[in-house]
């Protein structure tokens, strides 16, 4: 009897269309999920990924969940995720995902998963990190230590959306650090970031991580641009 009086006051809408939903969605609706331009790398064995770090860092595997369309929907969620709160997001993203990439033998030997770190001001200011939920529904999915304390970030800098990829590129060089690597040494770590355009913050993380022994690294982001 309460959920009309609730609705009322606190509709749900889907954050990609933000219509609302009805009683049997959640997060987003089903028009937009059929309408989402999922990219299937994963199950494609497509190395669209690996060819934006081409010749810059080594990977194992990569993969992107949407591929990134301007004004599309997947900015529209992007977009909720990093500037509304809605953290939901991360979490029901972070499920979709998670719950293809443990079907597939390449990613099923991931031990760690580790997201790509907020400076210490940006955290205390957004109050979260986009990508927490998404990484933390992945690993449970992959049954894999979810670990946000190792890589941090060092030095604080702009939004990247609006650097072309000669600044973004001089911008991260020192951006990174590794806290204490031993924890990483001889894992399978899976790196998880939002959107990957350049590649060079990423590249920038794998840099700084490559100081633990033995490691292996993928990537997995909710869109590639």
């Amino acid at each position: 009897m309460l959920k009309p009086i609730v609705n009322l006051f606190f509709p749900k809408v889907c954050y990609a269309c933000l219509n609302l939903l009805n009683d049997n969605e959640d997060t987003i609706c089903v028009n937009c999920r059929h309408d989402l331009p999922v990219t299937n790398f994963h199950f494609d064995d497509d190395d669209s990924v690996k060819k934006v770090l081409y010749g810059r860092a080594n990977i194992e595997n990569g993969t992107a969940l949407f591929r990134f369309e301007k004004k599309g929907l997947v900015q529209q969620l992007i977009h909720g995720l990093k500037y509304k709160g809605y953290e939901t997001v991360g979490y029901s993203l972070g499920n979709w995902l998670g719950g293809e990439l443990k079907t597939l033998d390449d990613y099923k030997t991931v031990d760690v998963v580790i997201p790509v770190p907020l400076h210490e001001k940006k955290l205390k200011k957004r109050g979260y990190n986009q990508v927490t939920k998404f990484g933390q529904q992945i690993a449970k999915a992959l049954e894999a230590d979810y670990i946000d304390d190792v890589l941090i970030k060092v030095t604080n800098t702009q939004s990247q959306t609006i650097k072309n990829r000669l600044s973004r590129w001089n911008s991260t060089d020192e951006l990174f650090a590794v806290k204490n690597p031993e924890p990483l040494e001889n894992k399978h770590i899976l790196l998880v970031d939002d959107i990957i355009t350049t590649g060079a913050t990423l590249e920038a993380c794998i840099t700084v991580l490559n100081h633990a022994k033995n490691i292996k690294i993928s990537i997995a982001t909710i869109a590639i641009a």
